[in-house]
């Protein structure tokens, strides 16, 4: 896993894009480093079966990404910057045993993602079918006295971007996704 994804604590503002195309060219013409495009990502999450997880704040998330074969297990949690991801070898595997503790299924997710780099923060890139387009503009860290001033950073990088607070998405894509499904049913 890229250095990029290693801490405890994750920075990130959530932008909807009103035009992808625009944004990735404001983006490419700062010379990002690329560490993937186009990568298919299927999440799957799991809670227990009152909904435990999601009363506490938490999700657990395996996340496995085609084709760069990155497969994930995420943790976030119950502060809104606590996010922990390891490296796993078999996302079928680390489902069932999931499940054999106890856990459900409880949404699955798949998303079209890019990721770059600029500098220190990642900003990736994600297309949910049926929900739209985003770009995410995160860092991760150990240190806690560091997220103030990364949160200022990160909202400095986003107008540099051509983002601005009205498109700031506050709901995870896991709210997203729950509130699309409910409108198609």
């Amino acid at each position: 896993m890229s250095e990029h994804f290693k801490g405890r604590y994750e920075v990130e503002f959530k932008y909807r894009l009103s035009s992808r195309v625009q944004f990735l060219s404001r983006l490419k013409s700062m010379s990002p480093e690329i560490m993937l495009e186009d990568n298919l990502e299927h999440d799957r999450y799991f809670d227990l079966p009152a909904g435990e997880l999601k009363g506490e704040n938490k999700s657990v998330c395996i996340r496995n990404m085609q084709p760069s074969g990155i497969k994930l297990w995420i943790v976030k949690g119950p502060e809104a910057d606590r996010c922990e991801a390891v490296d796993i070898t078999d996302a079928e595997k680390a489902c069932s045993m999931l499940q054999t503790m106890g856990f459900e299924r409880v949404l699955e997710m798949k998303k079209i993602r890019s990721i770059y780099f600029l500098g220190e923060f990642h900003v990736t890139v994600d297309r949910l079918e049926g929900i739209g387009d985003f770009a995410e503009l995160a860092i991760m860290t150990d240190d806690e006295h560091r997220l103030a001033g990364y949160r200022q950073q990160l909202l400095e990088l986003a107008a540099t971007l051509g983002l601005d607070s009205s498109q700031l998405e506050t709901r995870s894509y896991r709210e997203l996704q729950a509130n699309s499904n409910s409108l198609s049913d």
